[in-house]
Parts: structure tokens; sequence; C-alpha cells
């Protein structure tokens, strides 16, 4: 048999990744957002420092960015409720952005403050993801059995 007698051989069809529906990836945003700023409320409420909403954006803001650069770095629209590498990298990104932009506005970073946001944050930023994960997954099992 000679190469031009070989049967053809031929790669694999590629098939274009799903997109994901917009109103899906704004979701995800305003769920991170709205988790941040209720994190920056919680914190100023257990200190008994007034909800106004200046000192509201005071506490949340170096959260909120850090949270948007993490969402950028994973490319969170592509699979903005996916626990990894999106709720983890908007949880990094919330609390090493975050505390590097509290502690260069003079705001605290003590460690005790460091290790409650970075467990409260890891907590709301990839737990809601997860509990989302797991709810698609029984609602696909039910659908499928």
């Amino acid at each position: 048999m000679t190469t031009t007698d070989a049967p053809a051989r031929t790669a694999p069809a590629r098939t274009a990744p799903a997109r994901t529906a917009p109103a899906r990836i704004v979701l995800a945003a305003v769920v991170d957002a709205v988790l941040i700023v209720a994190f920056a409320i919680a914190g100023r409420s257990s200190h008994a420092e007034t909800l106004d909403p200046a000192g509201i954006w005071a506490t949340a803001w170096p959260f909120l960015v850090g949270g948007a650069a993490g969402w950028l770095a994973a490319r969170a629209w592509r699979r903005p409720t996916a626990p990894w590498p999106t709720g983890v990298a908007a949880w990094v990104g919330a609390v090493a952005i975050g505390m590097l932009l509290r502690a260069a506005t003079d705001q605290g970073t003590a460690v005790p403050f460091v290790i409650v946001a970075t467990l409260t944050l890891a907590m709301l930023l990839v737990g809601w993801r997860a509990v989302a994960a797991l709810v698609a997954r029984q609602r696909a099992r039910r659908a499928a059995g």
C-alpha cells in the first residue's frame, strides 16, 4: 500500500466553546459585588462603625477593585459561575489586591483582619459558586434520570 492508498486521517472536529449568556456574566459580577459590599457592611457593623454610604464605600472599594482584577486575570466572562478558576481568582484578587490597596491608603491590615477577610471572602466568592455548581449538577442528574 502506498501513501496515496492509505485512508485519509482527519483531525477531530473542533467545536467553538459555548458562549456564556451576557445576563449570566452580569449576574455573577453583581453577586460578587453584593457579597463584597455585604462583607464590608458586616465588618463595619461588628466594629460599631457608621453604616453610611461613604463609610461602606471606603471599606468596600479596595476589595471590589481586587475582585475585578481577579475577574480579569481569570477571564471570568468565559465561566463566570465556576468555582475554579473564576471564584478562586475573584477571592485571591479581592484579598491580595484589596489588602495592598488598604495598606496604600492607610487603612487597617492587621493580621487577624487579613485572616478573617481571607476566610470570609473565600466562603462568599468561592462558596456561592460551589453551591450553584452542586445545584446545577443535581438538576442535570434529575433531568437525565
